[in-house]
C-alpha cells in the first residue's frame, strides 16, 4: 500500500554563531534542504535566500514538505557561505550541517542542534534551529505598503529601508516575511507582496503581528528605524507610527521615526495546484533536444548522443525522468518533440525547431515512449551542427500559450523541457523570449547534460534576481528552472524529476492567481 501524505509541514530555519569564512566581512549564508530517497541517496528539495554579511541569519524562505507519518523522512540542512552566482554549492564554503528526521522536528516543534562539519566534528559554536508548523490554512494576505518621513540613518545619502513581518509564537517572534530594500528613499513604496495567513498569524485575525523597519547596510549591521505591533484585523488599510524605543527614551518631544501606511491588506483564498488539476487544467508538455556539434559524433562513445549498449544516454534519461511524471497531467498524451541546431534533410539547412518525426503539421509523439522512439529514429538522419539558439523553440511554445490565454480560463498550461549540452548563442533573444513567456501560462525547464560551463543557464534561472530583456523589461515571474544533469548521476531517476518539476506547481498557481483565473469547481455527485 502506498504511503498516505498526512499533511503539509512548513519548516522555518535560523542559525546562530556561524563560522566566518569571509575576510574583511562576514559570511553570506544560505540553507539548502536535502532529503534521503528510498535508496539512501541525498537529493536537493529547495534552498533559502542568501543573507548578506550575517552570522546569525533568520531565513525568510520556508521549506514546505509533505509529512508521512509511517515513513522515516531523513532531512539534511546544509549551510553554505555563498561567494558567487553559480547554482553549484561545491565551490562555496561549507559552514556546517544538521541531519535529523522530519519526525524529530515535528515532535519537537522547535529543534535546536549544533552544526557539524562533514567529518562530524563541531562547526565552531554554530547552531541551527528548525521550527515546524502544519499548514492548515491556504489563505494568503496581499499587501501594498508604503512609508513616509522615515528617519535618515545614513551620513551620505538617505536610508535604504526594508520591512520585516513577525508572527507571535509560543517561543517568541518568528520572521514571516522580509520585503525588498528600497534604495536611498525616506518615502518608500515597496513592491506588492503576499504572505500566507498561516505564516503571519496562524489564521487568527486577532493574534499580534510585529513589523520592524530597518535601514539596510552592506556590512550586515542593519539599523533599526522603528517598529510597531498590531493585529491582522487592524492591519487592514491603516497607518502606523514607527517607534524607536531607544530614541524615545533619549529624546524629549519624540513623536515617531516615520509612518508606515498599509494601502492594501486583502485576505484571499489561494487556490492550490490540485484545485486547478482537479478542475480540469491540462499541462501541455513539449520537448526540445540539442543537436549541435558540441555534443560530439553520435557514433563515438564520448558523444553525449551516443546510445550505449544498454540503450541509454543522458538525453534519454532526462526525457524519461521528467516525461514519465508530467505525462499523467496531460489527458491526450500527445507530446510535440523538436530538435534544434542540426542540418536536416533534404536541403541540409540548419533548423532551430524541427519536429523529431519530420512532420511539421503534426509534430506530436504518442506518450513518452513515442518521444524516445522519435529521437532514436531522428538521430542518425540529421547532421549535428550549430549554433545553440533557444529563442525559436521558446517563441514557438509561447505562441500556443498565448492562444490558450485568450480563452480567459485556467484550462491550459505549457511546460517546455529543453535538454542542452552547452552555451547559448542567442542569449539576448532568449532573454527577450523568456520575459515575453513570463506573461503567459508557461514554464521552461532546462536540463544541462555533459560537463560544460552552465553559468549562462543559471543566469536565466531567475532565483537570484529578476531577469530582464534587452530593453530592460522585467520578467513578470520566474519561469525558468535549470538543473545540471550530472548533479543527479548517482541519484534515483525520480530525484531528477522531483528537482526539475518542483517549481512547476507553484509557477502554475502563481500565474493563474495573478491573472485572477479560478479553477473550475468540482462537479457535485449525487449519492
Amino acid at each position: 500500500m502506498a504511503a498516505q501524505c498526512v499533511t503539509k509541514v512548513e519548516l522555518t530555519v535560523s542559525c546562530e554563531n556561524l563560522l566566518d569564512k569571509d575576510i574583511g566581512s562576514k559570511s553570506d549564508p544560505l540553507c539548502v534542504l536535502l532529503m534521503s530517497s528510498s535508496n539512501s541517496q541525498w537529493y536537493e528539495v529547495d534552498r533559502t535566500e542568501k543573507v548578506q554579511n550575517c552570522l546569525k541569519p533568520k531565513f525568510a524562505k520556508r521549506f514546505v514538505i509533505d509529512y508521512y507519518f509511517e515513513i522515516v523522512q531523513k532531512l539534511k540542512f546544509g549551510i553554505y557561505d555563498i561567494d558567487n552566482k553559480t547554482i553549484d554549492l561545491s565551490d562555496d564554503d561549507f559552514l556546517g550541517e544538521l541531519e535529523c528526521t522530519l519526525g524529530q522536528v515535528v515532535s519537537s516543534k522547535k529543534l535546536t542542534r549544533p552544526l557539524v562539519l562533514k567529518n562530524k566534528t563541531p562547526a565552531g559554536k554554530g547552531t541551527i534551529t528548525v521550527s515546524a508548523e502544519e499548514i492548515k490554512d491556504n489563505r494568503v494576505v496581499n499587501f501594498e505598503v508604503e512609508a513616509r518621513k522615515l528617519d535618515n540613518k545614513d551620513f551620505f545619502g538617505k536610508s535604504d529601508p526594508y520591512l520585516e513581518f513577525y508572527k507571535q509564537t509560543e517561543t517568541g517572534w518568528q520572521l514571516a516575511h522580509r520585503t525588498e530594500v528600497v534604495k536611498n528613499n525616506l518615502n518608500p513604496t515597496w513592491k506588492p507582496f503576499k504572505i500566507p495567513l498561516q505564516s503571519l498569524c496562524g489564521g487568527d485575525m486577532e493574534k499580534p503581528v510585529k513589523v520592524e523597519c530597518y535601514d539596510y547596510d552592506d556590512d550586515g549591521s542593519h539599523d533599526l528605524i522603528g517598529t510597531f505591533e498590531t493585529t491582522m484585523k487592524r492591519l487592514q488599510e491603516a497607518e502606523f507610527e514607527c517607534i524607536n524605543s531607544k530614541k524615545k527614551q533619549k529624546k524629549k518631544g519624540y513623536k515617531n521615526s516615520g509612518v508606515v501606511s498599509v494601502k492594501l491588506c486583502q485576505v484571499v483564498k489561494e487556490y492550490t495546484f490540485l484545485d486547478y488539476i482537479m478542475g480540469g487544467s491540462q499541462i501541455n508538455f513539449t520537448v526540445a533536444i540539442d543537436f549541435t556539434g558540441s555534443n560530439g559524433d553520435p557514433k563515438s562513445p564520448q558523444s553525449l548522443h551516443y546510445i550505449s549498449p544498454q540503450g541509454v544516454n543522458e538525453y534519454l534519461t532526462a526525457i524519461w525522468s521528467v516525461g514519465t511524471v508530467i505525462q499523467d497531467y496531460d489527458s491526450d498524451k500527445l507530446f510535440p518533440a523538436f530538435g534544434f541546431g542540426a542540418q536536416i534533410p533534404p536541403t541540409w539547412q540548419v533548423s532551430h525547431e524541427f519536429p523529431l518525426n519530420f512532420n511539421p503539421s503534426s509534430p506530436f509523439c504518442t506518450g513518452i515512449e513515442g518521444v524516445v522512439e522519435a529521437y532514436r529514429i531522428c538521430l542518425p538522419q540529421v547532421k549535428l551542427y550549430g549554433p545553440t539558439n533557444f529563442s525559436p523553440i521558446i517563441n514557438h511554445v509561447a505562441c500556443f500559450a498565448s492562444q490558450a490565454l485568450q480563452q480567459t480560463t485556467a484550462s491550459q498550461y505549457f511546460v517546455l523541457l529543453i535538454i542542452t549540452d552547452g552555451v547559448i548563442t542567442d542569449m539576448d533573444q532568449t532573454r527577450n523570449a523568456i520575459v515575453n513567456a513570463s506573461r503567459l501560462p508557461m514554464s521552461i525547464i532546462i536540463v544541462g547534460v555533459g560537463g560544460a560551463d552552465f553559468s549562462a543557464m543559471e543566469f536565466l534561472d531567475g532565483d537570484n534576481g529578476c531577469l530582464r530583456s534587452q530593453t530592460g523589461e522585467a520578467a513578470l515571474r520566474d519561469i525558468v528552472q535549470f538543473v545540471p544533469f550530472r548533479q543527479f548521476q548517482n541519484a534515483p531517476r525520480e530525484a531528477l524529476a522531483k528537482s526539475v518539476l518542483a517549481e512547476v506547481p507553484g509557477q502554475l498557481v502563481d500565474f493563474f492567481n495573478k491573472m485572477k483565473l479560478k479553477p473550475k469547481p468540482l462537479p457535485l455527485f449525487n449519492c
